[in-house]
Order: C-alpha cells, then structure tokens, then sequence
C-alpha cells in the first residue's frame, strides 16, 4: 500500500497534473448555471464561469454530492495506509462535513482539516503538507504544522457589488442602502472561517491602499504573496505593481479566484492572501 493519500475539493486550485503526480484527490464542487449543473474546473473553467457571470445568467454552486466521497473514500482505503482531507471553510460550505460523514459511512479512517479558508492557501497546506511527508514528518505532525498555517494565514477581500453580499445574506438590505449611497468600499477578511467585514472606506484607492498597508505590517514574516481576482485580471497587475514598488523582493503570484468568491462578491473582486512564519523554502519557486 502507498502511505500517504490527501482528498481535497476543487477550491483547492491545485493544478491537476501535480495532484495525479503527488496522490491528491480533488473532488470538485458544482457549479450552477441557469439550472444546469458543471463539475467546477472539469466542466467548466473559472473563466468560463465568469463570462456567464457577465452575461447575467442565473449562477450558483453547490457542495459535491456524497456519493462522490464515498465512492472515492471506498477506492483509497485499499490503496493508501493513511489519508488526510483538507477542505474549504466549514462556516462556508458543507464540503468538509460531507466528506467526514461519507468516510465514516465508507468505514475508511481520516484526518481531516477544516482550512477555515479557501483557494491559495489550502494549496499551500496540501503542497507544503506534501513536501513535510516526503521529509518524514508523520501524519499527526503535518496535521499540527498545517493547523499552525491556519492560524497564521491572512486573506481579505475587496468585494466588487454590495448587492451580491446582500443576496448572500452578507449584508443587510439597509446595509446596502447605505452602502450604496455613500459609495462606500468594503475591506473583507476570513475570521475563524468566517468572512467578516474588517473596514468600511470611502473609495476604492483608498481601500487598496488600507490593505497594502495591512500587508506592509507582516513583511518581516513573509516571502509569498497571493493576489487573486474575479476576472479583473487589469487591477490584478496594477495591485502587483504597488506591491512589488513596496517590497521588490516579495515574490508575488496572480491567481483566479475560485468562482464561488464570485458568486457572492461579484465580478472585478480582489483579494490578498499571505502566511506568515514561512520558516521552510515555498516549493512554488
């Protein structure tokens, strides 16, 4: 049996073709469109997704059925000695609580991970937890070093529609009034796997500029930046200009946002997201 199996879902954004090299299972999350539904990243891509987005179709996403983890839980128990799943947030989607219930019912053992989170840093705990298990770390101490991740990550959000939040129970609908009258500019961030509002701000430079200055804080810490976007990829570069006119040698990455970011934020959101204390060279370089 091969030793070590990681399940994960597809707002992993883990390319497909390391998954099948390093035993990562990626079940993908469903994408709605006009009642139709696409198995995210197999089906349609996020940039498909976000071109429908723009041409005001009916959109959504949804969990992975159970069946799926359980027939997939049913294959890997004969194959792998241990597995570890690492799942979006739990206070977002019931991915990670679908995938416990269908190994429990597959009889298949465990250790699951509940990222708090989603997208570049839920890479960067499997691609990093990957490289601790090829060291010789056990189970058990990639789950405690990948919880260290957890409470060492940031991720904030500059969401492009205040109707979005609103439709997905984010913001009140006086909230939204308000909002909206006063073009106001919301600076977001993942809380306990919650997203939160962190500051309300009066136009949309000024937000950029409050968020880079949160970065500016924890540049002692870190050596990676995550910049992603909601097909917005225009202000994407111009946020990795400022950033890299701030710290020239912060190595930065631009990355689609999942489209479930979308779906609640809008099209042109952006987002930041940074893990400090990265005490082992990222196998990203």
């Amino acid at each position: 049996m091969k030793p070590i199996a990681w399940v994960t879902d597809s707002t992993s954004t883990l390319d497909p073709e390391f998954a099948k090299n390093n035993h990562v299972y990626i079940v993908p999350l469903r994408l709605i469109v006009n009642d139709e539904s696409y198995k995210e990243n197999i089906e349609i891509t996020p940039e498909q997704f976000y071109d429908k987005m723009r041409e005001q179709e009916k959109v959504s996403s949804s969990q992975p059925p159970i069946g799926e983890f359980i027939e997939l839980y049913e294959k890997l128990k004969g194959e792998y000695e241990e597995i570890i799943a690492v799942h979006c947030s739990s206070e977002l989607s019931g991915t990670f609580s679908t995938s416990l219930q269908a190994a429990e019912i597959a009889e298949t053992s465990i250790v699951g991970i509940d990222s708090k989170v989603g997208a570049y840093p839920i890479r960067e705990m499997i691609m990093r937890g990957i490289q601790w298990h090829n060291m010789g770390f056990s189970v058990n101490e990639i789950k405690e070093k990948i919880e260290n991740i957890i409470q060492n990550m940031s991720f904030y959000l500059i969401p492009s529609s205040l109707a979005h939040l609103h439709r997905g129970g984010r913001l009140s609908g006086s909230q939204l009034v308000l909002g909206q009258l006063l073009r106001i500019n919301l600076l977001l961030r993942f809380d306990e796997g919650k997203v939160i509002v962190d500051e309300k701000i009066r136009t949309f430079k000024k937000t950029k500029q409050r968020l880079l200055e949160i970065l500016k804080k924890d540049l002692g810490f870190i050596k990676d930046v995550c910049i992603m976007h909601a097909n917005n990829m225009e202000e994407a570069l111009k946020l990795e200009e400022e950033i890299k006119d701030m710290a020239p040698t912060l190595r930065t990455e631009i990355m689609t946002f999942v489209p479930v970011a979308g779906i609640h934020a809008g099209e042109g959101t952006l987002a930041l997201s940074w893990i400090k204390n990265n005490n082992i060279n990222s196998i990203l370089a």
